[in-house]
């Protein structure tokens, strides 16, 4: 009975608000009985309730970043992609099961309206990268549509806002602060360990085998590669003047020759195959001889997993500029972002699938 007045008072206060247009009121809450007011990632004004019980997510990284914000447990319903565990999603490892048991309200960012009605969330927590209307959605099921940003970088202001407006809605400011303040303590380390580096100091890299639209082979590279970026490190691929992730012409990459090599273990299969047809290619490049070949672990599926990317950037790291990471042990390090943004540290996990940072031979 409480739920369904809440219910009644809420679709009075998105009717109100839809009517008088009304302003930006910042993110302060308005009480309306048991009904607050929140902005949403789109400036949108959505009519809340004032604790919210149940969601559920559509788009990319609308739940990818509700389990980041350990609220999980809110979720009634996931998208069909998301039952189960997926190996390239790490919030999925931890949460899969869970997801498993759930009923299905969605594809991959086209929510079904009457399924999520049957289920009568308090709130749909909404990607921006999603291709539904939130206007819409909210007036076809009467339900509350918060709209979040989402992510496809690593450190970015969406990443930020997202936890912010998240914390907002779940009544859990603590873990976003939580959350925003671990990331810039990752930029600052970051940043003290690697800026002093000269650039003729830095080692040329290029990485292969980026999973993009698919997976990719050695051709598959990306131009502001987040983990290089975050570091400053040389990467060839900046030198295209191409922006995000594209295939190169493999004689590029042989003019290039660069120092330090990378492999996305995604494009690994594809990576082998074509060296097995064509060994001599690869046999000429100096990183190939000299061993200087390294793994990257995607840390992209749809859009980015911040703990994944975060881990990728500290082995980059300590990779290429070793004497400034000496006092870091690199796999505690990983442990430490995993636990943070996870709960529980997933490397055993990755292991067993085979994803770990480790030197790469080709051909094996």
């Amino acid at each position: 009975m409480k739920k369904k007045t809440i219910r009644l008072l809420l679709l009075a206060a998105l009717g109100m608000t839809a009517m008088c247009g009304c302003g930006n009121f910042g993110s302060s809450v308005s009480a309306v009985g048991e009904i607050r007011t929140i902005t949403d990632g789109a400036d949108r004004e959505v009519a809340i309730p004032e604790q919210v019980e149940s969601i559920v997510c559509s788009g990319v990284g609308a739940l990818r970043y509700t389990c980041y914000m350990q609220a999980q447990d809110l979720v009634a319903g996931v998208e069909d992609y998301e039952q189960g565990k997926d190996i390239s999603r790490s919030y999925s490892i931890v949460n899969g099961e869970q997801f498993a048991e759930l009923p299905v309200i969605g594809g991959n960012g086209d929510p079904y309206a009457e399924e999520i009605i049957t289920l009568d969330p308090d709130v749909i927590i909404l990607s921006a990268r999603s291709g539904a209307d939130p206007d819409q959605l909210q007036q076809t099921t009467g339900i509350p549509v918060a709209v979040i940003p989402g992510s496809d970088g690593m450190m970015d202001e969406d990443a930020y806002k997202t936890f912010e407006i998240l914390g907002e809605i779940y009544g859990k400011e603590e873990r976003a602060q939580e959350l925003t303040d671990y990331m810039n303590h990752i930029r600052e380390d970051l940043e003290t360990r690697t800026s002093q580096v000269l650039q003729e100091e830095k080692p040329t890299v290029y990485v292969g085998g980026v999973s993009f639209q698919g997976i990719h082979g050695f051709d598959g590279t990306e131009a502001g590669y987040g983990p290089l970026a975050a570091i400053g490190a040389k990467n060839l691929a900046d030198e295209t003047g191409q922006t995000g992730a594209f295939n190169i012409e493999l004689e590029k990459v042989l003019a290039w020759d660069p120092d330090v090599i990378f492999l996305d273990f995604n494009g690994m299969e594809l990576i082998n195959e074509n060296y097995a047809e064509n060994p001599e290619y690869y046999e000429q490049l100096v990183a190939v001889q000299e061993g200087n070949i390294y793994s990257q672990i995607s840390f992209r599926s749809f859009a980015s997993n911040l703990d994944m990317a975060l881990a990728d950037t500290y082995y980059a790291a300590s990779v290429l500029y070793p004497e400034r990471f000496a006092d870091l042990n690199i796999e505690e390090k990983v442990t430490e972002i995993f636990e943070t943004f996870l709960g529980e540290d997933i490397s055993g996990e990755l292991k067993e699938n085979g994803y770990e940072f480790r030197p790469i031979t080709i051909g094996e």
